[in-house]
Parts: structure tokens; C-alpha cells; sequence
């Protein structure tokens, strides 16, 4: 059996926490953000907010047209730069041929610039759409816009070059499955951003929507 997303994800954690202060800092980051109003996602039975952004190539991608097509898997993530990122994008992309043959579309949207998406997406071979949402307008109409305090700016200095934009705005981390008549059906988001969905577990939610 192979490495699940969540053991992948662990050993990074392990890593990053490596550092007494810096484990100290995220768990303060943590608090920080659960006192806010701010990042909480939408809920099961939602209906998704429609959007059209710009794809890592330059074609604009519409999420209701998609949806007529079948039912889609919405990834917020936060960047190149995150590590756990590129671990969950690159989990699903392991399965996209099964998630293809269920029916299904996958979309990845962050606030980073569509060259720093074309980058990640070249690197990572991903077969799916990596789409900008500049200023986070969409991750905003989802709920799930944050902006990050100060003591945490330090730590990614090189968000503005990413995003093209000053203003340390995140999406929170969330995987949502979006029906074809445009409800979220489950989904999952969390300001720890060291957690993500299962892609088995979207895949499996996508099959018995389809029975």
C-alpha cells in the first residue's frame, strides 16, 4: 500500500515543526485565526457561487459550465510556495484518471498569478485546471478569504511576488464537491492548513453521488 495523503502530509508537518519556535508560532497562528470571523467556508448543501477565472494557459474557465458536464471537485490552495500544497495537487493528480472516469472535473484555484500557476502546473504534470483567483474574489465569495497577522508575514515575504498583491490575503485550505446543480454536497475546510481532504475519500463521495 502506498503513501496515503495524510502520512504525506504528516512527515511534512514533522518537518516544518521541527523548530521548537516555529511550532510555537503555527499554534499561535491557529488560535489566531479561530477567533477570527473571517475563513469559516460555506456548508454542505450550499449553493457553490459561480465564478470564471483564468486558467494557468489563458483560457477563462466558468464553474457552471463545468458543471454540466458533472459533478466537480473545487480545491482551494494557497500557492506554489506551500509545501502542503504541492503534496495535495500532486495526490490528486495520482488519481485523476479514476476521478475522469467517475464523470468528474477537477478544479485548483489560488490567488497566485497564472504564470506562477503555469509553473506549478509544468512541474507537477497536473492534467486538471489551476486557475487565479487575483485579489482572492472567489475564495472571498466562499468564505474563506484571511489575511494573515503580522508575525506570520516573515515567514512567506514572498507572498506579494506570487500573488502580484501587497496584501498577505489567503484562501483557507478547502476541498468542496459540488453537485451538478451546483450544491456543495461535502466538503472540507480547515485553517490548519497541514490537513486536507482525502482524494480516495473525494472520489469515493463522487461515485455515490452518481448512483
Amino acid at each position: 500500500m502506498g503513501l496515503t495523503l495524510k502520512m504525506e502530509l504528516e512527515a511534512q508537518a514533522k518537518i516544518n515543526s521541527s523548530n521548537p519556535n516555529a511550532a510555537a508560532t503555527f499554534e499561535k497562528y491557529l488560535l489566531y485565526l479561530r477567533s477570527q470571523d473571517a475563513g469559516k467556508g460555506l456548508n454542505i448543501g450550499d449553493v457553490a457561487p459561480d465564478f470564471t477565472l483564468e486558467d494557468a494557459t489563458g483560457n477563462w474557465i466558468t464553474l457552471s459550465e463545468q458543471l454540466i458536464k458533472g459533478p466537480v471537485i473545487l480545491i482551494f490552495y494557497r500557492g506554489q510556495w506551500c509545501p502542503f500544497c504541492n503534496l495535495q495537487l500532486k495526490a490528486y493528480e495520482r488519481i485523476m484518471g479514476l476521478i475522469n472516469l467517475a464523470g468528474a472535473t477537477l478544479i485548483a484555484v489560488s490567488p497566485q498569478t497564472p504564470d506562477h500557476s503555469l509553473t506549478l502546473k509544468e512541474k507537477h504534470e497536473l492534467s486538471y485546471s489551476v486557475l487565479s483567483d487575483r485579489h482572492n474574489k472567489v475564495a472571498e465569495a466562499y468564505n474563506l478569504k484571511i489575511t494573515l497577522p503580522e508575525f506570520m508575514r516573515e515567514n512567506v515575504n514572498m507572498l506579494p511576488q506570487f500573488n502580484e498583491d501587497d496584501s498577505f490575503e489567503l484562501p483557507v485550505p478547502a476541498t468542496y464537491i459540488i453537485d451538478m446543480n451546483g450544491r456543495i454536497v461535502a466538503g472540507v475546510s480547515d485553517f490548519n492548513h497541514r490537513t486536507r481532504m482525502e482524494p480516495t475519500e473525494a472520489l469515493e463521495i463522487i461515485l455515490r453521488y452518481k448512483q
